[in-house]
């Protein structure tokens, strides 16, 4: 199978709930939750459900795809849309990128945590990623060496899986990271060593930055209505 092949469309999809969900009855909402589910998981796309409840006051929750088309993916989350729950549901932010093969890791294959089918750890922090144009006018010679040093420092952190996605022409930034880690302070000591790196002065955006909490479908929608519960 070519790389090509291999290929991915990501898509992260936060949404926020209506209000209104909380006057529903219990057992409604229960059914509701394992309806998504079983579309979902009929659907046969690669799927991860995470909770952002407290964590912003822009999304509740976000559904995070993995599909060989978009197409795929568009017709899963239409599918949503038309169970219960999705009538109670709100698009806060999108985000769309595809898997290519890194040009700064030569002969490898750059994996993805989501995509080798390892167990996904207790949070994971998704952000778009885009660079200055100073940096695409650097030689390839200035711009390896500048990452060769972004990508020893990434080495002290094996504890934190990147999945690094590419939306160039496709969305608005450059790149989409989701950074899946366990402790969420590894995370914050990787970034503020990166920091110190000569690659971060050539970042022109890299927020929102959006943590989010891995729960399965049906206990996510569950804590979604007992929040709401007055």
């Amino acid at each position: 199978m070519s790389e090509k092949d291999e290929q991915y469309y990501f898509n992260f999809s936060f949404f926020k709930v209506d209000p209104k969900w909380r006057w529903m009855a219990d057992l409604a909402k229960e059914e509701s939750a394992k309806e998504v589910e079983n579309v979902i998981n009929n659907s046969g796309i690669m799927f991860r459900s995470y909770s952002n409840l407290g964590l912003r006051d822009d999304t509740d929750f976000l559904f995070w795809f993995a599909g060989k088309s978009i197409e795929e993916i568009q017709k899963v989350i239409e599918k949503i849309y038309k169970t219960v729950f999705g009538k109670y549901i709100i698009p806060s932010m999108t985000y769309l990128s595809c898997t290519r093969p890194s040009i700064y890791v030569q002969g490898a294959r750059k994996e993805h945590g989501f995509l080798t089918g390892m167990d996904p750890k207790k949070h994971v922090i998704v952000y778009p990623f885009t660079k200055t144009r100073e940096w695409y006018l650097l030689p390839q010679e200035k711009r390896q060496k500048i990452m060769d040093e972004h990508i020893e420092v990434s080495k002290k952190y094996p504890q934190v899986v990147l999945n690094t996605t590419y939306s160039f022409g496709i969305h608005d930034e450059d790149f989409m990271l989701a950074f899946e880690v366990d402790d969420i302070r590894d995370f914050q000591d990787l970034i503020m060593d990166l920091r110190e790196t000569e690659v971060s002065s050539y970042v022109k955006n890299d927020i929102p930055k959006i943590v989010c909490l891995k729960k399965d479908i049906v206990p996510m929608i569950s804590s979604l209505a007992k929040a709401f519960k007055l």
